[in-house]
């Protein structure tokens, strides 16, 4: 996990150093929050790499002596065809499209079926074809 951990660590650095310029260059409040901001989410994903890789072993990626096929292998599980991710997509929609047309109640129906929608996405292999 060192590199990942490495490219996390430059992206905090990075903006640990452009926000202060930014500050003294533009003196605008919301542009240097958000600065500040991406700098500290990147240190906090740096510290909990770091944390994480400590209870692993070192993966093929990360010794230089690693041979091709140590890393060979199942990647993991993705499922074949899921409607779920595209009515998770409609419902942000609707969400977002009330406020942009001033009706609560398209938000407030949005809210309801993305219930809906988040619990069929997170539950589809626990029923159907799918189940283990």
């Amino acid at each position: 996990m060192k590199p990942e951990r490495y490219i996390f660590v430059f992206i905090a650095i990075f903006f640990g150093v452009v926000t202060p310029i930014y500050w003294l260059m533009a003196r605008e409040i919301a542009g240097t929050f958000v600065l500040g901001f991406a700098g500290l989410l990147g240190l906090l994903i740096a510290v909990y790499l770091t944390i994480t890789a400590r209870g692993f072993d070192a993966r093929p990626e990360d010794r230089r002596d690693a041979e091709v096929y140590e890393a060979a292998g199942e990647v993991g599980f993705f499922p074949p065809h899921s409607m779920w991710p595209f009515v998770s997509a409609a419902v942000v929609t609707l969400i977002f499209l009330g406020p942009g047309v001033e009706q609560a109640w398209i938000t407030i129906l949005g809210l309801g079926i993305g219930i809906w929608a988040v619990s069929g996405w997170v539950l589809e292999f626990y029923r159907g074809d799918y189940q283990h």
